[in-house]
């Protein structure tokens, strides 16, 4: 998968963190966040006005997850076109947000449709949104 790495850490799931990838183009970016109970994925428009933040996916519960205890390595990588996002963890994706779809994806499928004005199908995985990097 071809992709630009914005941003580039080394974790302890549980412990806090914030990770943000900017687009290399644009106004875009992308922000992993784990607060010490949970991991969420938000995608950021600052070109527009009011809130910046268009969509958030659930990633994990920490206590849900079995090595939490061995470092991870959480990155933020962009498509040539700026406009997709990954989150890969150890070199996995754990979810994409296609910016030009208003569409979000992650492991977990949650949150469910109709809670912003993005992914209004849901934020289910799909394996086909990995050929968005293509």
């Amino acid at each position: 998968m071809p992709i630009h790495v914005a941003a580039q850490r080394q974790i302890l799931v549980g412990r806090p963190v914030t990770l943000e990838g900017v687009a290399p183009r644009g106004l875009l970016s992308a922000v992993f966040e784990d607060d010490g109970e949970t991991a969420y994925f938000y995608a950021l428009d600052r070109s527009i006005q009011g809130p910046s933040v268009q969509d958030a996916v659930h990633i994990y519960n920490v206590r849900s997850v079995t090595h939490r205890d061995q470092p991870s390595t959480v990155k933020v990588g962009w498509s040539g076109d700026c406009r997709k996002v990954v989150l890969l963890i150890n070199d996995y994706p754990h979810a994409v947000f296609d910016f030009d779809a208003q569409q979000g994806y992650c492991r977990s499928g949650f949150p469910p449709p109709g809670v912003g004005p993005w992914s209004q199908d849901g934020h289910d995985w799909n394996e086909a949104c990995i050929a968005l990097f293509a």
